[in-house]
């Protein structure tokens, strides 16, 4: 096993089988202390948060694949708090996708006065570039098929998708009295260029309420995980 990447919140290793292992870590994304989904680096460690967001993550990447859309996830090992995937290939350097419920975060940063905090938003669907110096900029489907990152039609398919995994997201903490308020996810393509969900679907990666309410990544799994039992 040999590392190939460190990340914010994983690390990569290459596997002898031809597929990757990811190692769940602690840290979060946040600034001076808070959690926060949409800031570029990481601002806390919380103990155990690795553990619950690969937990998190294997139960839903299992539920997004009996819809049919397809993912990296092959296995987990919730003893070495790790998770096995196919090989992938990411756009550009990388790519965030956010689809967003409700007016928060960075939305309200850039667009507060058109819009209200927490006013609804229709499963609004975009796209970031992974670049820390640059502060994660957004980008366009124009500019992603004029360099050549992604064509129109990868664009649309990769929309599409995150639409429908953030509806069995949302529904799923929906029926736990939790209501999701953006999410945010990052897709590759395997070696025949197929479009797939990449990373992972965890509390560390979404900004949840529960009776108007923002609830932090560890609650969120506490709760998410007693409601299941």
């Amino acid at each position: 096993m040999e590392l190939v990447y460190t990340g914010k919140t994983k690390n990569v290793y290459s596997l002898e089988n031809g597929n990757y292992l990811l190692k769940f870590k602690d840290d979060c994304t946040g600034k001076d202390g808070v959690f926060d989904p949409g800031e570029n680096s990481v601002g806390l460690t919380i103990e155990g948060v690795g553990d619950v967001n690969l937990r998190m993550s294997v139960y839903f990447f299992e539920k997004v694949n009996a819809a049919g859309i397809k993912t990296h996830f092959v296995n987990a090992n919730l003893g070495d708090t790790t998770m096995e995937v196919v090989p992938g290939k990411v756009f550009g350097h990388g790519l965030e996708v956010i689809c967003r419920y409700k007016a928060v975060g960075s939305f309200i940063r850039r667009y507060g006065e058109y819009i209200s905090e927490g006013s609804d938003l229709p499963a609004y669907v975009e796209m970031t570039f992974k670049n820390d110096e640059k502060g994660d900029p957004l980008v366009t489907k124009d500019a992603l098929a004029a360099l050549n990152i992604m064509t129109e039609a990868q664009y649309d398919e990769i929309k599409e998708m995150t639409q429908r995994i953030t509806k069995i997201v949302a529904d799923d903490l929906n029926e736990k009295g939790l209501v999701l308020y953006d999410i945010k996810f990052e897709f590759g393509y395997d070696c025949d260029g197929n479009v797939m969900l990449i990373d992972e679907i965890a509390s560390g990666n979404m900004r949840v309420y529960k009776d108007g309410k923002y609830i932090d990544p560890m609650t969120l799994s506490e709760l998410f995980f007693s409601a299941n039992k």
